[in-house]
Protein backbone atom coordinates (compact mmCIF):
# COMPACT_ATOMS: atom_id res chain seq x y z
CA UNK A 1 0.00 0.00 0.00
CA UNK A 2 1.61 3.32 -1.20
CA UNK A 3 0.10 5.45 0.58
CA UNK A 4 1.54 6.22 4.16
CA UNK A 5 -1.52 7.11 6.29
CA UNK A 6 -4.24 4.58 4.81
CA UNK A 7 -1.35 2.45 5.43
CA UNK A 8 -2.14 2.90 9.22
CA UNK A 9 -5.28 3.27 8.49
CA UNK A 10 -6.15 -0.38 6.64
CA UNK A 11 -5.84 -2.47 10.07
CA UNK A 12 -8.79 -0.85 11.32
CA UNK A 13 -12.11 -2.58 11.37
CA UNK A 14 -13.77 -0.88 8.42
CA UNK A 15 -16.82 0.42 11.10
CA UNK A 16 -14.42 1.46 13.70
CA UNK A 17 -12.56 3.78 11.38
CA UNK A 18 -15.33 5.09 10.28
CA UNK A 19 -16.82 6.17 13.58
CA UNK A 20 -13.28 7.69 14.66
CA UNK A 21 -13.06 9.76 11.12
CA UNK A 22 -16.47 11.05 11.88
CA UNK A 23 -15.39 12.60 15.27
CA UNK A 24 -11.98 13.69 14.10
CA UNK A 25 -13.47 15.31 10.90
CA UNK A 26 -15.83 17.63 13.56
CA UNK A 27 -15.72 20.95 13.02
CA UNK A 28 -13.73 21.83 15.68
CA UNK A 29 -10.86 19.40 14.31
CA UNK A 30 -10.68 21.50 10.58
CA UNK A 31 -11.36 24.63 12.44
CA UNK A 32 -8.55 27.78 11.61
CA UNK A 33 -8.34 28.16 15.75
CA UNK A 34 -6.54 24.54 15.81
CA UNK A 35 -5.68 23.68 12.39
CA UNK A 36 -3.40 26.19 11.23
CA UNK A 37 -0.56 23.81 11.22
CA UNK A 38 -1.35 20.14 12.08
CA UNK A 39 0.92 17.48 12.59
CA UNK A 40 -0.24 14.30 12.51
CA UNK A 41 1.25 11.84 14.82
CA UNK A 42 0.62 7.76 13.75
CA UNK A 43 1.08 4.27 14.60
CA UNK A 44 0.69 0.87 13.69
CA UNK A 45 -2.14 0.37 15.64
CA UNK A 46 -4.09 3.98 14.95
CA UNK A 47 -4.54 5.96 11.99
CA UNK A 48 -5.67 9.25 11.28
CA UNK A 49 -7.05 8.78 7.44
CA UNK A 50 -6.02 10.87 4.24
CA UNK A 51 -9.26 12.58 3.88
CA UNK A 52 -9.25 14.10 7.15
CA UNK A 53 -5.11 15.57 6.42
CA UNK A 54 -6.15 15.65 2.65
CA UNK A 55 -8.94 18.15 3.75
CA UNK A 56 -7.27 20.29 6.50
CA UNK A 57 -4.25 21.03 3.89
CA UNK A 58 -6.75 21.81 1.63
CA UNK A 59 -8.73 24.28 3.82
CA UNK A 60 -5.20 25.57 4.58
CA UNK A 61 -3.67 23.49 7.24
CA UNK A 62 -0.16 22.97 7.09
CA UNK A 63 0.07 19.23 7.95
CA UNK A 64 2.91 17.77 9.71
CA UNK A 65 4.24 14.18 10.24
CA UNK A 66 6.83 12.97 12.84
CA UNK A 67 10.37 11.81 12.28
CA UNK A 68 12.13 9.87 15.22
CA UNK A 69 15.80 11.97 14.96
CA UNK A 70 17.32 10.15 17.85
CA UNK A 71 16.54 8.03 20.76
CA UNK A 72 15.35 10.00 23.62
CA UNK A 73 14.92 13.11 21.68
CA UNK A 74 12.00 15.52 21.46
CA UNK A 75 10.31 14.23 17.40
CA UNK A 76 10.79 16.57 14.62
CA UNK A 77 7.81 17.59 12.31
CA UNK A 78 8.05 17.71 8.80
CA UNK A 79 5.42 19.17 6.07
CA UNK A 80 3.27 16.74 4.31
CA UNK A 81 0.80 17.03 1.43
CA UNK A 82 -1.22 14.73 -0.96
CA UNK A 83 2.03 13.10 -3.19
CA UNK A 84 4.67 14.47 -0.64
CA UNK A 85 7.93 12.34 -1.29
CA UNK A 86 8.33 10.02 1.82
CA UNK A 87 10.82 7.37 2.66
CA UNK A 88 10.56 4.92 5.72
CA UNK A 89 11.82 5.36 8.95
CA UNK A 90 11.94 3.87 12.24
CA UNK A 91 10.26 0.19 12.40
CA UNK A 92 9.15 1.16 8.61
CA UNK A 93 7.06 4.30 9.43
CA UNK A 94 6.74 6.26 6.72
CA UNK A 95 7.49 9.94 6.61
CA UNK A 96 8.20 13.25 4.73
CA UNK A 97 11.64 13.04 2.58
CA UNK A 98 13.57 16.37 3.20
CA UNK A 99 10.33 18.72 3.80
CA UNK A 100 10.50 22.06 5.88
CA UNK A 101 10.86 21.45 9.52
CA UNK A 102 7.26 23.01 10.96
CA UNK A 103 6.47 23.74 14.34
CA UNK A 104 2.37 22.37 14.82
CA UNK A 105 0.03 24.22 16.40
CA UNK A 106 -1.82 21.21 17.36
CA UNK A 107 -0.76 17.69 17.88
CA UNK A 108 -2.88 14.27 16.79
CA UNK A 109 -1.79 11.81 19.60
CA UNK A 110 -2.34 8.50 19.60
CA UNK A 111 -3.05 6.56 22.79
CA UNK A 112 -2.90 3.07 24.11
CA UNK A 113 -4.89 3.87 27.13
CA UNK A 114 -6.31 7.49 29.26
CA UNK A 115 -7.78 8.11 32.34
CA UNK A 116 -10.71 10.33 33.28
CA UNK A 117 -8.05 13.12 33.99
CA UNK A 118 -6.64 12.91 30.50
CA UNK A 119 -3.23 11.42 30.87
CA UNK A 120 -2.49 8.66 28.28
CA UNK A 121 -1.11 5.24 28.32
CA UNK A 122 2.08 5.61 25.27
CA UNK A 123 3.84 3.09 23.28
CA UNK A 124 6.72 2.67 25.39
CA UNK A 125 9.16 5.21 23.99
CA UNK A 126 8.05 8.61 25.63
CA UNK A 127 8.74 10.67 22.26
CA UNK A 128 5.43 12.58 22.65
CA UNK A 129 5.63 13.80 26.34
CA UNK A 130 9.23 14.74 25.40
CA UNK A 131 8.11 16.33 22.34
CA UNK A 132 5.14 18.49 24.29
CA UNK A 133 7.72 19.54 26.70
CA UNK A 134 9.88 20.51 24.68
CA UNK A 135 8.04 22.36 22.10
CA UNK A 136 7.10 26.83 23.06
CA UNK A 137 4.52 27.52 22.83
CA UNK A 138 3.26 23.79 23.76
CA UNK A 139 0.57 22.28 20.75
CA UNK A 140 -2.76 21.58 21.65
CA UNK A 141 -2.45 18.24 22.46
CA UNK A 142 -5.74 16.33 20.92
CA UNK A 143 -5.24 12.38 22.27
CA UNK A 144 -7.51 9.74 19.94
CA UNK A 145 -8.31 6.31 21.25
CA UNK A 146 -11.50 3.99 20.95
CA UNK A 147 -13.83 3.88 24.48
CA UNK A 148 -12.22 0.02 24.96
CA UNK A 149 -9.19 1.70 26.00
CA UNK A 150 -10.53 3.98 28.95
CA UNK A 151 -8.80 2.65 32.36
CA UNK A 152 -9.15 3.93 35.65
CA UNK A 153 -5.67 5.24 36.22
CA UNK A 154 -2.30 5.34 34.05
CA UNK A 155 -0.84 5.96 37.50
CA UNK A 156 1.12 8.98 36.18
CA UNK A 157 4.67 9.81 36.87
CA UNK A 158 5.99 12.91 36.68
CA UNK A 159 6.75 13.77 33.22
CA UNK A 160 3.19 12.14 31.60
CA UNK A 161 1.58 15.66 30.05
CA UNK A 162 -2.32 15.30 30.00
CA UNK A 163 -4.44 15.77 26.56
CA UNK A 164 -6.10 19.08 26.22
CA UNK A 165 -8.84 16.48 24.51
CA UNK A 166 -9.54 13.22 24.37
CA UNK A 167 -11.38 12.26 20.77
CA UNK A 168 -13.00 8.68 20.66
CA UNK A 169 -15.65 7.12 18.77
CA UNK A 170 -17.80 8.71 21.53
CA UNK A 171 -16.84 12.64 21.34
CA UNK A 172 -15.32 15.32 22.05
CA UNK A 173 -13.71 14.93 25.96
CA UNK A 174 -11.94 17.35 28.16
CA UNK A 175 -11.05 16.58 32.30
CA UNK A 176 -13.39 17.79 34.65
CA UNK A 177 -13.47 17.49 38.75
CA UNK A 178 -15.58 13.73 37.76
CA UNK A 179 -13.55 12.68 35.05
CA UNK A 180 -13.49 13.31 31.50
CA UNK A 181 -16.56 15.36 30.18
CA UNK A 182 -17.81 15.70 27.07
CA UNK A 183 -18.08 19.10 25.10
CA UNK A 184 -19.20 20.44 22.05
CA UNK A 185 -18.02 22.44 18.79
CA UNK A 186 -18.48 26.05 20.19
CA UNK A 187 -16.50 25.36 23.77
CA UNK A 188 -14.26 23.45 22.07
CA UNK A 189 -13.39 26.35 20.23
CA UNK A 190 -13.37 28.94 23.37
CA UNK A 191 -10.91 26.41 24.92
CA UNK A 192 -9.05 25.99 22.17
CA UNK A 193 -8.73 29.86 22.08
CA UNK A 194 -8.27 30.16 25.67
CA UNK A 195 -5.11 27.80 25.85
CA UNK A 196 -3.51 28.72 23.09
CA UNK A 197 -3.36 32.45 24.48
CA UNK A 198 -2.22 31.33 27.56
CA UNK A 199 0.38 29.46 26.04
CA UNK A 200 1.85 32.05 24.17
CA UNK A 201 1.67 34.46 27.04
CA UNK A 202 3.42 31.89 28.93
CA UNK A 203 5.92 31.60 26.52
CA UNK A 204 6.48 35.28 25.87
CA UNK A 205 7.02 35.64 29.39
CA UNK A 206 9.84 32.78 29.91
CA UNK A 207 11.44 34.43 26.82
CA UNK A 208 11.17 38.13 28.40
CA UNK A 209 12.18 36.66 31.89
CA UNK A 210 15.21 34.53 30.46
CA UNK A 211 19.22 35.36 30.82
CA UNK A 212 20.86 36.06 27.75
CA UNK A 213 23.76 33.57 27.11
CA UNK A 214 27.49 34.73 27.97
CA UNK A 215 29.96 33.73 25.27
CA UNK A 216 32.65 35.71 27.05
CA UNK A 217 35.78 34.78 27.68
CA UNK A 218 36.37 33.61 31.39
CA UNK A 219 35.92 35.82 34.07
CA UNK A 220 34.19 38.47 32.11
CA UNK A 221 31.34 40.22 33.19
CA UNK A 222 28.26 39.37 31.63
CA UNK A 223 26.05 41.50 33.49
CA UNK A 224 25.76 43.99 30.58
CA UNK A 225 26.85 46.90 32.67
CA UNK A 226 30.21 49.02 32.41
CA UNK A 227 33.37 47.85 34.56
CA UNK A 228 34.53 50.30 37.37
Amino acid sequence: MSDPIEFYRHSLPRESAAAVEAVIASPFLTSGAVCRKVEGMLCESFGVSHAFMTNSWTNGAVAALPVVVAKAQPLQFRQWWPGAPMKAGVYGIPFPDATAVVLPDAAIVPMNGFDGQGYRLGYGGGYFDRTLAALAPQPIAIGIAFECARLPSITPQSHDIPMDFVVTEAGIQVAAAGGLEKIYGEECRRRVDRLREQRRRLTASAAANSSPVCYSAKGADCSGGNSA
